[in-house]
């Protein structure tokens, strides 16, 4: 498997465990104690990290840390898109477009010669 699909791979195995990390807590235990949620969001972030360091590890050897960077950004709105409209219901928003066209842009100046 090429380097770079690796990277995309573990990075987004690993940003899916960081979404749910971050996010899944307000709506799973809002009822709950802040540290009960801080505990369950500790104990997912690392599986998340369990991802993460060899995602960045392996991509390292064939991109550069900018564009690493970038890349897990786009990753990032990638899985919290879909997290956030069927997971959490909000209601998808033409800023969520806008966002991503930001976000190419990002890509082409990064990884652009």
């Amino acid at each position: 498997m090429p380097v770079i699909l690796k990277t995309v791979v573990l990075l987004a195995i690993s940003n899916f465990f960081m979404t749910f990390a971050w996010y899944a807590h307000l709506k799973n235990l809002s009822e709950k104690p802040w540290y009960i949620a801080a505990i369950a969001s500790w104990g997912i972030a690392l599986l998340e990290y369990a991802f993460q360091v060899p995602a960045n590890r392996i991509g390292f050897t064939a991109l550069s840390l900018p564009q690493l960077k970038i890349l897990q950004e786009v990753i990032t709105l990638s899985i919290f898109l879909p997290f956030a409209v069927f997971y959490m219901h909000q209601t998808v928003k033409l800023d969520f477009l806008w966002a991503g066209l930001c976000l190419m842009g990002a890509v082409y100046f990064i990884f652009r010669n």
